[in-house]
């Protein structure tokens, strides 16, 4: 009898074998030459996150291909970590301060990161511990961090080597500006959302004369900034004002009427104002006409002092006064109601403001042929592929990367600037002033200061497969790499999402290709985006987010993973639905009361020459699916290898074997069955066990059977063998005939347990399932047929089954005389359509062959029911 308890309880299970496994150091690897390496790094959560339904989706996935690698025999090393998050951790900290009184612009530099990295050590690991809920196998004695100091050290010396080679530079550009975290951030990193917006129409008198010519503007705060107004030099309505001169509406500057072809003469009057400083195609106009840049919006979204007006009141404040004091003017012509997409930052979601700034840049394009290249050729393979031609089109059209970030949490940029702003790029101070001292300046370190600004994060993580084995690695030749970089790199997989397919594992591989002379990853797993069942992304604002520990606490980890995995197809949305929880709950207790069922028989010592149909069966249906998950996890479909998993142990197992070789109840199994069934569970549990990591544990520990390891997790993936098609054909038409009796009981009402004749002669060998098929189906064999015979087909197969005594005769043959008309009826329709040379001729083949089977279909109906009636 089995010592297992009479439900699955998950939780006590849970922790006490991820405790086990933790202690007994199985998710650890190091360097094995006679092991081939299967790596992952893990995408790094933000240091201030906390686990949501994209983590674990994302984790699952990664944990179910790294225990299946390790079980599979591979040195499988799954790197954990974080990501410092430069904007995300800096206002964290920046609240955290405010909240004790204390202002940023009040503490030093260093004062300010003791409180981050402080906030770091008390709130940072949390996601990391969330995971082991998850069953997450990471050897986390590898936990990285993106600004550990070794792989801070790793950043400046990539920024140093790119600006040697030129491809690194510092300069003023048009960037996108986030107000709120007041820093630049890259176009990347900037959402464009459609909304409603208004189009307003303003007058601007001519400097001569009483005319005037009219422009429209979505932002008539930036009116006051304008340095020209320019039309199309071809547009006949504005061709005699080209040279002359109008007025900024309210503070009257004069400013020049130009002409250029980049003017739209359809859009709004064809006439557009120009403002080099807050707008990025008239910044180019700007440098193309030599206009000046007046900057009107201060860093932090309220107008400067260059405004003129309106000095430190918020930009869309300012917005509503302007739009006011022009109508007063008279200057308002109209306004119209558009929808248009304005850029929000993908951090804060604040209002982007395009700005003039000296920021630092990444030259891309040097780097993207070669990292386009090793995705074209295969060297790196994207699943799903139709993500190719979205890569393709990022690479072939990339721009410089502005990484310059206006914060103190992150990697500070090492150049160091003398007091006449000259700079030299170095790694200490020392090293800058023997640079400044090569440009013919001697300096005292008093003398110059580091450049206050940080790198962008995806500066530092973009080096991630490498750095987490080695960071002193930049810039050396292979020979010089540590054991575990030579060993792990480059790695297996990469799991992520597709919103981050260049911001980081583009870049990733244009890191790879560049500073390790290799590719960082062969396969990239894209997983869908988490959405609720009404096809809304899941989020905090719309209350449609889960907590995952609070599935965990009610479904148990395995019901959880089971749920997310059933439904998230790579590259597909997951439309998340709680009952899919529920679904791999109950998933786990049909597993865990199959396995009471049969270690709760009786057993009777049998030895027998004959293998029962039903183990000969199960275990050829065992090898054909191994052989399609095989093939599943080839092609990184998880779906589609877990629906397989799922249905050989519910329907194939549970359903089908376990009900042919069950005893009669008070009766003993035969000894060598229960052996065979032992072994299957054994088998079944191995290949469950990267999807349900717990429960199969909790069961495989008490299988009484020669273990091959302490633990299930460092077990062996079962071996593939050949399997007998005949005996899977034989399978299948007993369960498809079995189906068919029963069928026919409840139609007929019959009781399960009384008895039937039935003829077998029209029906292929059963073979050694005729005596199963007897037993389970309740009928006895009768050589020749009788009246009140009913036939029932399956496929070429024809069962008779005789009903004398137990139907009314004349009820069965209105029933079918009926269905008989019926079938008639509609075979005439279809024989008429076919009769019919223009459709034959006319219509696509397949849809005259549908006809042609529609025709077959019911001719063999209408013979069944013919024969049925003169067996009646």
């Amino acid at each position: 009898m089995s010592d297992l308890s009479k439900t699955y309880s998950p939780e006590g299970i849970e922790s006490k074998w991820y405790h086990q496994w933790m202690e007994a150091g199985c998710f650890r690897s190091k360097p094995n030459p006679n092991k081939k390496p299967f790596t992952i790094v893990i995408p790094p959560p933000n240091v201030t996150g906390v686990l949501h339904m994209g983590h674990m989706l994302n984790n699952t996935i990664q944990d179910v291909l790294i225990r299946r690698a390790r079980m599979k025999g591979m040195e499988a090393c799954w790197v954990p970590g974080t990501d410092h998050a430069s904007i995300a951790t800096e206002a964290k900290v920046v609240k955290m301060l405010a909240d004790q009184g204390i202002a940023k612009a009040d503490l030093t530099r260093e004062e300010f990161l003791s409180h981050a990295f402080a906030w770091k050590d008390k709130y940072g690991g949390i996601i990391l511990e969330q995971l082991k809920k998850l069953g997450a196998s990471c050897d986390w004695d590898r936990t990285r961090f993106t600004m550990d100091p070794d792989m801070s050290e790793a950043v400046i010396d990539v920024f140093i080597a790119l600006y040697k080679k030129g491809w690194i530079y510092r300069g003023i550009r048009m960037i996108n500006w986030d107000p709120k975290a007041q820093t630049a951030l890259s176009d990347e990193e900037v959402n464009y959302k459609e909304g409603p917006s208004r189009l307003f129409y303003v007058a601007y008198q001519l400097a001569e004369g009483d005319g005037s010519i009219t422009i429209a503007t979505t932002r008539p705060e930036t009116i006051l900034g304008d340095t020209a107004i320019c039309v199309h030099p071809e547009d006949l309505r504005y061709q005699h004002l080209i040279g002359k001169k109008a007025k900024v509406p309210l503070i009257n500057r004069e400013i020049p009427i130009i002409a250029d072809e980049y003017v739209d003469r359809e859009f709004g009057t064809g006439a557009l104002k120009i403002t080099p400083a807050h707008d990025l195609n008239d910044y180019q106009l700007g440098l193309k006409h030599n206009l000046p840049a007046i900057d009107t919006i201060a860093p932090d979204g309220t107008m400067s002092e260059a405004a003129g007006m309106f000095v430190g009141e918020d930009r869309f404040v300012v917005r509503k006064k302007m739009v006011k004091a022009i109508d007063e003017a008279g200057q308002l012509v109209k306004t119209e109601d558009i929808i248009n997409k304005v850029g929000h930052s993908e951090r804060t979601d604040a209002v982007i403001e395009p700005r003039l700034s000296v920021q630092w840049f990444v030259k891309m394009a040097e780097m993207a042929e070669p990292a386009l290249e090793v995705v074209r050729s295969g060297q790196v393979k994207l699943h799903p592929a139709k993500f190719f031609n979205t890569y393709k089109h990022w690479m072939e059209n990339v721009k410089d990367w502005c990484i310059s970030r206006q914060l103190m949490w992150g990697q500070r940029i090492p150049a160091w600037y003398d007091e006449q702003g000259d700079f030299v790029v170095a790694k200490t101070a020392t090293d800058a002033l023997i640079a400044f001292a090569e440009k013919g300046k001697s300096l005292q370190e008093s003398q110059i200061r580091q450049d206050e600004d940080v790198v962008d994060t995806w500066f530092s993580s973009w080096l991630w497969p490498i750095t987490v084995f080695d960071p002193t690695s930049i810039n050396k030749p292979q020979s010089e790499w540590n054991e575990d970089l030579r060993y792990y790199y480059p790695t297996q997989d990469l799991v992520t999402a597709p919103e981050i397919l260049f911001f980081w594992v583009a870049r990733m591989i244009m890191a790879g290709t560049q500073f390790a002379g290799n590719i960082p990853f062969h396969n990239v797993y894209l997983t869908g985006i988490v959405r609720d069942k009404q096809g809304r992304k899941m989020s905090k604002s719309l209350g449609n987010s889960p907590d995952p520990l609070d599935l965990i606490a009610q479904y148990g980890a395995d019901g959880v993973r089971m749920g997310m995995l059933l439904s998230s197809p790579a590259g597909n949305d997951l439309l998340f639905d709680e009952s899919l929880c529920l679904q791999g709950r109950n998933f786990a207790n049909k597993i865990w009361n199959a396995y009471r069922l049969v270690t709760g028989w009786k057993v009777e010592v049998t030895r027998h020459d004959a293998t029962h149909p039903a183990v000969s069966w199960f275990d050829a249906r065992f090898n054909q699916v191994l052989v399609e998950l095989e093939d599943c996890f080839e092609k990184y479909r998880l779906s589609e290898a877990i629906t397989l998993v799922y249905k050989l142990v519910w329907d194939d197992f549970c359903s089908w074997y376990l009900e042919m070789i069950k005893p009669e109840y008070g009766q003993a199994i035969g000894s060598e069955v229960l052996e065979d069934t032992i072994r299957f569970f054994d088998k079944i549990l191995r290949l469950l066990h990267p999807f349900m990591p717990f429960i199969t544990e909790e069961l495989w520990q008490t299988l009484p059977l020669q273990r091959d390891s302490n633990f299930l997790c460092l077990a062996s993936w079962p071996t593939q063998h050949s399997f007998d098609q005949d005996m899977l054909n034989q399978g299948q038409r007993f369960q498809e005939l079995l189906g068919a009796v029963r069928n026919l009981r409840n139609q007929k009402q019959l009781s399960p347990r009384e008895v039937l004749a039935v003829n077998l002669s029209e029906v292929e060998s059963l073979g050694a399932f005729e005596p199963v098929f007897l037993r389970m189906a309740c009928v006895k064999v009768m050589d020749e047929n009788s009246a009140n015979m009913l036939a029932i087909v399956i496929g070429k197969d024809k069962l008779f089954v005789n009903l004398e005594g137990k139907i009314d005769a004349e009820e069965e043959k209105k029933k079918l005389l009926e269905e008989k008309s019926y079938l008639e009826g509609f075979l005439k329709s279809v024989q008429a359509k076919l009769a019919n040379s223009r459709f034959v001729e006319h219509a696509k083949p397949e849809i005259v062959q549908n006809e042609r089977n529609k025709e077959k279909d019911a001719l063999d109906k209408l013979s069944l029911i013919n024969e049925s009636l003169s067996k009646l």
